[in-house]
Order: C-alpha cells, then structure tokens, then sequence
C-alpha cells in the first residue's frame, strides 16, 4: 500500500561535539498538508529540517521523504527555502527563478516563462527584469522562495520563512503556500511566529530543547488549555467576587476566570437570582501562543527531562 505520509521520521537525534541538539524527534506529515515546525530559538528546528532533506545525516533514526529511505534521491520533487537566503546579486529576477527551476531540471526557457508569470501573481510583475540588487530585501526573499516552488515540487520545506517580511509581504507568502497546497503539494514549515502557525497548519509539532514537546493540530493544542469566561454583570455589587470562582479578575469593567468544571450554567443562575445581571458574557479557548508557552516554559522543559 502506498504511503500516505509525505514525511516520517523516527527517532532523529543530531550531536554537535558533547550537545544533542536534537534528541529523539519523531515527525509524521501527511500528503497535502501545511504542517509547522514550532520552536524558541535555538530549538533544533533547522537541525531537524536539515536531517529529513538530507543535507546533514543524523547520527541516529530513521527518515522518509515521497517514499525515499535516501532523501536525497527525492530532490528533484523537492522544495527548499533554507534559513540563510541566497541570491545572486547581478541576476535579474527572473533568471533567478528559472535558474533555480533549472537546478532541479526543469527547462529554463519553461522556467524563465513561469517566472513572469509567478511574480506577475505575486505581486512583483514590475520587478521581473530587475537585478537582485535593486530589490528590497522582502522583494529578494519572494523572488527565492519563488525560485524554490517554480519546478511545481511535491514537497516544499520553508526553514523561517516569514522572518523579515514586513506585513504585506507575509501576506503574499500565506496566500503562496495556500496556493501550493491547492495545487496538491505538501508544505512544511519551521516558525517560531504563532499566528502564520495558527492561520496555516493543518498539523504542527512543537520542538524545545532538542526534543519534540508536542505534536497534533492546532485546536488539540489550544485544547490542552482549559477555557476562559468574560462576564460583565449589569449589576456589579459588593457581594459579586463571592458569587465568582476563586480565581476570577478583574478586567476592565468584567471579570475574567477559568470554565468552572461542572460547566457556566449554574453560575449564571446563582449571578441573576443574585441580583447581578448579565450585560456581557463571552468564553474563549486560549490561542496558539498561550498554549505554547504552556508546552515549552520553563515549568514544561524541567518536566520533561
């Protein structure tokens, strides 16, 4: 049967002399899915990048990328936009992308008309004859991660992507890697930057310290987090902080606490036979950032070791 996972690794561990800078990872990304790689600086994300495209091998595991025991057999499918960005100043910006398409063989006539065409849609159409020198550094780092897609690869791995955009450019780069996954391709990429995470990902790991923290979709990490009340009583007497859980806070002119575990109902009713009043009430599931904060703060590393 034929492997429905793009990527799988086991086991990976990477030692740079006496540190294991990753120790013991395990990855498994589906087909056709946007899955992120989450971690401070200094987690070991680019390590783990490096080790399942092959370019550093690990010193212990296993890794699979398109059915490929060799990573480096699947090149040609593959997409790289590693951390450290890479052009050749005095190329025009189209050459830049087809010689790019042409290292992995696709036809550089071929490439040099997808170039046009790619930075027409991404919105530097007027950049097309420009030499990379010219062009601001978000500019240059479109055009290379143009240059990495322009061969149409089943995989596309983004080391960092977003880190320098400035907001419109980030934008193009969301609407990019959705349109990569349209097209059928499988995209992983590393962040330390929640909210692309939170937007983008079908699935995600967490790595700190060397280790993965955790691994699931974005709502079953937010999950790991109970859910926060906003009340706001028409009525805010002096009997209210007794009504409310032990841990509830003011803010602004509410209160903030945590889900009760029997549920807000019978709050509610003790609140109105009270006197108090509902003027507002909302419950949130704590974002992305809270939740990993939580996987990778300090309390979570020293757990863990």
């Amino acid at each position: 049967m034929k492997s429905e996972l793009a990527i799988s690794a086991t086991g990976l561990v990477k030692r740079f002399g006496d540190r294991r800078v990753v120790d013991g990872v395990d990855i498994a990304v589906p087909k056709g899915a946007i899955y992120g790689v989450l971690g401070p600086n200094g987690a070991g994300k680019t390590t783990t990048l490096r080790m399942l495209l092959g370019i550093i091998e690990p010193d212990e595991g296993k890794r699979s990328l398109l059915g490929y025991a060799r990573p480096r057999e699947a090149s040609d499918h593959i997409g790289y936009l590693p951390e450290e960005r890479g052009l050749y100043p005095a190329m025009k910006a189209r050459e830049a992308i087809a010689f790019m398409g042409a290292l992995r063989g696709l036809d550089w006539r071929e490439g040099r008309k997808r170039a046009a065409t790619m930075m027409e849609e991404a919105g530097l159409g007027h950049a097309v004859d420009e030499r990379i020198r010219k062009l601001s550094k978000g500019m240059a780092q479109l055009v290379q991660l143009l240059g990495s897609v322009v061969h149409q690869p089943d995989l596309l791995v983004l080391d960092e992507p977003f880190s320098g955009l400035d907001p419109v450019n980030q934008e193009r780069l969301e609407a990019l890697i959705i349109a990569e996954r349209t097209r059928g391709a499988t995209i992983l990429f590393s962040t330390h930057i929640m909210s692309h995470a939170e937007r983008l990902c079908d699935g995600l790991a967490i790595i700190a310290g060397g280790k993965r923290r955790f691994e699931g979709t974005v709502a079953e990490a937010r999950g790991m987090l109970p859910q926060q009340v906003h009340y706001v009583a028409q009525h805010d007497g002096l009997g209210l902080p007794a009504l409310l859980p032990a841990d509830a806070m003011r803010e602004g002119s509410g209160w903030k606490f945590i889900m009760p575990d029997s549920g807000i109902e019978a709050l509610l009713v003790k609140l109105i036979e009270a006197g108090h009043g509902i003027a507002g009430l909302s419950i949130e599931r704590p974002g992305l950032h809270d939740a990993f904060v939580k996987i990778v703060g300090p309390a979570a590393l020293e757990s863990a070791r």
